[in-house]
């Protein structure tokens, strides 16, 4: 059951802002609609568990926009299929993101995106403790969270140990994190929780998350 009392928005670490319900009733069945159009099929059309270099793979499925990412590099296309395009549209949210993150308008109209990462998490996806390192540059990443809620842990620079703190994000809510806590730790540490989602938004009960980020390629 949703709170009675509005979620307001928080400073977690330094450069890094969680603000509740920040996209409207209408953008997030949008952004869902979107996703569906670039994996439309899910895991067999689009989707994918990212192999890692150990043998293993990500329990998420992602798909991505601009540039694709696997562990660690970016590269332009998958098994030669090139990569979706990254909109404008998006872009434009991004900076809209960052304004409302950081109050700074010029750092706002600096800010531009070229690659997405969405993830698809259903009952059973975690995300491990890891840095976004891969990108050249220090500009800030812009999360977007749609359908089921999760616990999102956001650490410090050095390890994957404490100091930390658990954030629940829910449905609209974006967070963004850039400055000293750009190359901060963070994952998503458990499934995500039963019976959050909108049934309306055609999730299953899972959860998507955009990771908007400047790759600076």
């Amino acid at each position: 059951m949703e709170s009675l009392i509005p979620r307001q928005p928080s400073e977690v670490a330094p450069g890094a802002v969680h603000v509740p319900d920040w996209l409207t009733g209408e953008q997030q069945p949008r952004l869902v609609e979107a996703w569906r159009e670039w994996a439309p099929g899910g895991e067999r059309l689009g989707m994918r568990h990212t192999l890692l270099p150990g043998g293993g793979r990500m329990s998420v499925q992602t798909v991505c926009l601009g540039w694709h990412w696997e562990p660690y590099r970016y590269v332009r296309s998958e098994d030669g299929t090139p990569v979706a395009e990254f909109p404008e549209w998006l872009g434009r949210l991004a900076r809209d993101a960052v304004a409302t993150a950081y109050g700074d308008p010029d750092a706002a109209a600096a800010y531009q995106p070229d690659c997405a990462l969405i993830n698809l998490y259903d009952e059973t996806a975690k995300m491990g403790m890891h840095r976004d390192r891969e990108e050249r540059v220090d500009a800030p990443v812009v999360s977007l969270s749609i359908g089921a809620a999760c616990t999102f842990r956001f650490g410090n620079t050095v390890n994957r140990k404490a100091p930390f703190v658990d954030v629940e994000l829910r449905s609209g809510d974006l967070f963004v994190f850039g400055a000293p806590s750009r190359f901060a730790y963070h994952g998503v540490v458990r499934p995500i929780h039963p019976g959050t989602g909108d049934p309306a938004l055609g999730l299953d009960g899972g959860r998507i998350n955009y990771t908007i980020r400047v790759t600076g390629l």
